[in-house]
C-alpha cells in the first residue's frame, strides 16, 4: 500500500511533463537561439576584426554567412520569390514586416550587398551582439530622443547616396505577431524621399504555423519571402509621404495575407486605410 502514493505521484508527474513538453521545448529552443546569437556574434566579431579591421558594411557578408546556418538547426526553409529585385547596384530603402526574434534569419537569407540596418540604440549594449551589429555598420537610433533620431536619419540619407548603401528598415517599429501588419511609422519613407531613392518592400509570410509565443509552439516550417517591385520616389516631396506610406502598406498587407498559410484573425484584405504612427 505504501507504493501507491509514489506511483500516483510518478504518474501525475508524467502527465504534467506531457502537458508541459511543448512549453519546455519552446523555451529550450528560444534559449538555444539566444545562446547561439551571443556565441556566434563573439566568433563573427573576431573574424570581422581580422578580415576588415573594424566597422564596415563589408562585414555584413560575414555575419550573413554565420546566421544563415541557423536555419539548418531549426529545420526552417525560406522560399524566396523575385530576389533579383534586391540586387540592383543603386541605393534604396528596403522595408519589411517584423514578426519575431527569428526575423534576423529571414533578413540574412536575402540580404543584398552593401546593405545596413537601422536598430534601436539599446541593442548596442547587448555584449557581443551589440559589437557585431556595430562592426556590421548598423545605424543605432535613440527612439526616446526624436531630435537625435532625425539627425541620424538625415546623415544616413546623405551617406547612402554617397557610399552606395541600401538601408533595411522595419517600418512597423516593433515586433508584431497578430497575423496582420501594424500601421507604419514614417521614418523610412522620409528617408527615401530625402535621398530620392526607391523603396523595395519585402514581405515574409506569417510564422504562426511553426512559431507562436502564445501557444508555445516552435517547430520546423517554411517561410515564403516575396520581394515586391520597387516603388520610385524621384520627384516626391515630404508632402507625398502619407500617400507613399499608404501605397506601401496596402501592397505589403495584401501580399502578406496572400502568402501566409495561417493568418490569425485577419481583417478584410482591402481593409481601411493605414493610419501611420508619428
Amino acid at each position: 500500500m505504501e507504493l501507491w502514493p509514489s506511483v500516483a505521484a510518478a504518474l501525475l508527474g508524467l502527465l504534467l511533463l506531457v502537458q508541459l513538453s511543448r512549453t519546455a521545448e519552446f523555451y529550450a529552443k528560444v534559449a538555444l537561439y539566444c545562446a547561439l546569437c551571443f556565441a556566434v556574434s563573439a566568433v563573427a566579431s573576431l573574424v570581422c576584426l581580422l578580415r576588415h579591421g573594424g566597422r564596415t558594411v563589408e562585414n555584413m557578408s560575414i555575419i550573413s554567412w554565420f546566421v544563415r546556418s541557423f536555419k539548418y538547426l531549426y529545420g526552417l526553409r525560406f522560399e524566396v520569390r523575385e530576389q533579383h529585385r534586391l540586387r540592383g547596384a543603386r541605393p534604396c530603402v528596403i522595408i519589411s514586416n517584423h514578426q519575431s526574434i527569428l526575423d534576423m534569419m529571414g533578413l540574412m537569407e536575402v540580404l543584398p550587398e552593401r546593405c545596413v540596418q537601422i536598430a534601436k540604440r539599446e541593442l548596442l549594449f547587448l555584449g557581443p551582439v551589440g559589437l557585431i551589429m556595430y562592426l556590421g555598420g548598423v545605424f543605432f537610433i535613440n527612439r526616446q530622443r526624436s531630435s537625435t533620431a532625425m539627425t541620424v536619419m538625415a546623415d544616413l540619407g546623405e551617406r547612402m547616396v554617397r557610399e552606395n548603401l541600401k538601408v533595411w528598415i522595419y517600418p512597423e517599429g516593433t515586433r508584431n505577431d497578430n497575423g496582420d501588419l501594424l500601421p507604419f511609422k514614417k521614418g523610412a519613407f522620409y528617408l527615401a524621399v530625402q535621398a530620392q531613392v526607391p523603396i523595395v518592400p519585402v514581405v515574409y509570410s506569417s510564422f504562426s504555423s511553426f512559431y507562436d509565443t502564445k501557444k508555445k509552439l516552435f517547430t520546423s516550417g517554411t517561410v515564403t519571402v516575396q520581394v515586391l517591385e520597387a516603388i520610385p520616389t524621384l520627384g516626391l516631396t515630404e508632402a507625398d509621404v502619407p500617400a507613399l506610406v499608404d501605397t506601401c502598406h496596402r501592397a505589403m498587407r495584401t501580399t502578406f495575407l496572400h502568402i501566409s498559410k495561417n493568418p490569425q484573425d485577419n481583417r478584410a484584405t482591402e481593409g481601411p486605410g493605414v493610419q501611420p504612427a508619428q
